[in-house]
């Protein structure tokens, strides 16, 4: 990487880190520390709530499946707008009435303390997995490709994000996350139409959706209804609002972003906000991932991704088998860029006939590639069975390092450091706020002044923060990095979502009964969860929400009315 990249990342970042601890240079009691000065207007929330949502994985895992897989993905956000008018109308006035820091302490007013212990130990256990996977999944691609030392890049964005969130709490992650948007956003932008700048003289922006389009990547929307299929219109209308609804309605990282607004209005502006910005952002991420696709159809692409695993063969007796499948995709490739110059010919004189026949090639020509691309992922795992071989989450920061020009390449490394860090930040920041207020002053330490429960909550940071290092340390990739965490949140989320909703609606059910159903509900989940990994049943995980929550809910009804019910 030339000195020049370097320095833009380094300046961007240290800036970041900078501007944070400068800020919030007034935090010096628990509750500043903890919900800042309650001052945030609604497009700081918003912007602040997309972060916490947008890690890193986000913007190295989506284009990699659009490119792969189309925009099929983008039905996983249909619940989203559903969610947030949903949060804004129930949720959002109970938080602000009671006046409180977590939404775990709620539980406890309206069943009792061991339902509120339960219900934030899950979300401890969930979202510092989590957390491991946010700063694992960008590190462990970045020293991939940029032959970084895995555990030292862990260490440079985890200490970065440690700095500020320690010294400014809450307030810090907004006002930090605000920056950290506007570089993510600008970053994508600039990409994508560099993008654009770098296909044929003959293809534009037209010609390119039409290729793709033809090559069946355009493909938004599926109303098939398949409980085995993850992306269809109705697991995202339907799964997707409960795991929304669950995700910023129970997770006390996003629970704690709109909580900080100046009032129950700014909060409402900022929660719909995200509902109808996020939406369009994951279409531009996905598109990026599809001018990837399209600009590779005219450029040589590497067979595989992950240039790691390839320096392992080289090193191999099986280098020369991995020479010849690259000739042989090269070839392929060749062939293919002929059919798609034809098809935009045919498709510009409107002739149907020539565009199903180069169609049909072109649609063989990728088979042939995909077959190329597969075996030799095979001769990878053949050398070493311990390597990952799934490199679609490469795909993007391959384009970034090998074809953008020189600074934008530390601007694009950059954003990926940004967009971890803003996660990584809310979530540390979500941890020790549970833990203090939830845990710890609640049920293990009762008595002791602020000043007290302020260091506590910085030592908690910390330890949060190491706890996620050791665990990005021993983590593996998931087949694809984005689906990590959703998988990761699916696990938990149904069961938080149907304690909330029984809380919110189901006004006869009391302690004993929801404690009682969320252990049933979420060891239900774990067992659906289980048999679906073993090939037994089928059911994509975003389903998982919609089930988890419906079994607490339908649970602790028929305990309440069996009179089991204290």
């Amino acid at each position: 990487m030339h000195w020049i990249d370097w320095t833009v990342m380094g300046l961007t970042l240290v800036t970041i880190v900078a501007y944070g601890v400068y800020r919030t240079r007034d935090v010096t009691d628990v509750k500043s520390y903890l919900m800042g000065h309650k001052d945030l207007p609604w497009w700081t929330i918003g912007l602040s709530i997309m972060a916490t949502q947008a890690s890193a994985i986000t913007f190295l895992s989506t284009p990699g499946q659009a490119f792969d897989d189309g925009m099929r993905f983008a039905q996983f956000y249909f619940g989203l707008p559903v969610a947030m008018v949903f949060l804004s109308i129930f949720v959002l006035p109970i938080f602000y009435r009671l006046n409180i820091f977590t939404a775990y302490e709620y539980l406890e007013q309206r069943f009792d303390l061991k339902t509120r212990t339960l219900t934030a130990s899950l979300f401890l256990l969930s979202r510092g997995l989590a957390a491991g996977i946010t700063i694992y999944a960008p590190s462990i691609i970045l020293s991939s490709l940029m032959g970084w030392n895995l555990t030292l890049t862990n260490l440079m964005m985890g200490i970065l994000v440690i700095v500020y969130t320690v010294a400014g709490g809450t307030k810090a992650v907004s006002v930090t996350q605000k920056q950290q948007m506007i570089i993510i956003l600008s970053g994508m932008a600039i990409t994508a139409l560099i993008l654009l700048y770098k296909l044929p003289a003959h293809v534009g922006l037209t010609e390119a959706v039409k290729v793709a389009g033809k090559m069946g990547k355009l493909n938004i929307v599926d109303f098939s209804f398949d409980l085995s299929n993850r992306y269809t219109f109705w697991s995202g209308i339907l799964g997707g609002t409960f795991l929304f609804l669950s995700y910023f309605g129970t997770d006390q990282s996003q629970v704690q972003r709109y909580l900080s607004g100046r009032s129950l209005k700014e909060s409402r502006l900022g929660l719909l906000f995200n509902g109808i910005i996020k939406v369009p952002m994951q279409f531009m991420i996905l598109f990026v991932g599809i001018l990837v696709y399209v600009f590779y159809l005219y450029t040589p692409s590497p067979v595989h991704f992950n240039r790691a695993n390839i320096l392992k063969v080289e090193k191999s007796e099986r280098y020369e088998e991995y020479q010849a499948l690259e000739q042989a995709n090269g070839e392929i490739q060749s062939q293919r860029m002929a059919a798609a110059d034809q098809l935009i010919l045919a498709m510009d004189a409107g002739d149907e006939t020539v565009i199903e026949q180069a169609q049909s090639t072109m649609k063989t020509l990728q088979a042939a590639e995909r077959s190329s691309r597969e075996e030799v992922r095979t001769l990878i795992k053949e050398v070493s069975p311990i390597l990952d071989t799934n490199d679609l989450d490469y795909v993007f920061l391959s384009f970034v390092t090998d074809f953008l020009p020189i600074g934008l390449v530390g601007l694009l490394l950059a954003v990926i450091f940004s967009a971890a860090m803003s996660s990584i930040s809310s979530e540390l920041n979500a941890l020790a706020t549970t833990t203090v207020i939830d845990i710890y002053r609640r049920s293990l330490v009762t008595n002791r002044q602020d000043p007290h429960y302020l260091k506590a909550s910085r030592w908690f940071t910390v330890g949060w923060g190491v706890i996620a290092l050791i665990f990005a340390e021993t983590a593996s990739l998931f087949d694809n990095l984005i689906q990590a965490v959703n998988i990761i949140g699916s696990l938990f989320y149904g069961t938080l979502l149907g304690i909330f909703l029984t809380a919110f609606f189901l006004k006869k059910v009391k302690g004993d009964a929801i404690f009682i159903a969320a252990l049933i509900g979420e060891a239900s989940v774990l067992l659906i969860f289980w048999l679906s990994q073993i090939g037994y049943i089928s059911i994509a995980y975003l389903w998982l929400n919609l089930i988890g929550c419906i079994i607490v809910m339908l649970t602790a009804w028929i305990i309440a009315k069996l009179g089991s019910n204290r």
